[in-house]
């Protein structure tokens, strides 16, 4: 098969995957709390460098960035489960099904466009391409036939 047709597949099955999950993309948002999770109250409080993630007066997480931007799972109730933070060095993931949060760093530095949830993977439409971050691993997404909703 030649590479044109590899890529052109490749398209096609990204563009069905984004049009097939596009009305269960949970928007971006810059709250600062307070938020309703899982695992309790959280606030993002401004610090000298970014922010400071508290879960009520305990911080759990430290992250650099300009602003505050983060793409939120919530269960039936409307409290959060997980969070996708943009940081200056890339998407953190916060699972607040546990307390404390498990805090998940891709390690790659990418501005997040979409988020779609599926199981205990997250999949990300990113400046540099299609991701998957799951159980801490970061992976580049090639052609696929899964639905991601």
């Amino acid at each position: 098969m030649s590479s044109i047709t590899s890529r052109l597949r490749a398209g096609i099955a990204c563009a069905v995957l984004f049009a097939s999950c596009l009305h269960n993309a949970h928007a971006q948002s810059d709250a600062s709390g307070p938020i309703a999770t899982k695992a309790g109250t959280v606030y993002f409080l401004r610090d000298e460098s970014g922010f400071a993630a508290m879960l009520g007066t305990q911080a759990f997480d430290r992250f650099d960035a300009r602003r505050l931007a983060h793409f939120d799972e919530a269960d039936a109730n409307g409290a959060l489960t997980r969070s996708l933070m943009q940081t200056d060095v890339g998407p953190v993931l916060y699972d607040f099904r546990r307390n404390p949060p498990l805090v998940q760093r891709s390690g790659k530095r990418m501005t997040v466009q979409r988020v779609f949830w599926q199981g205990d993977e997250v999949v990300m439409q990113t400046t540099l391409g299609w991701y998957k971050l799951e159980r801490g691993a970061l992976s580049k997404l090639q052609a696929s036939t899964k639905t991601y909703h």
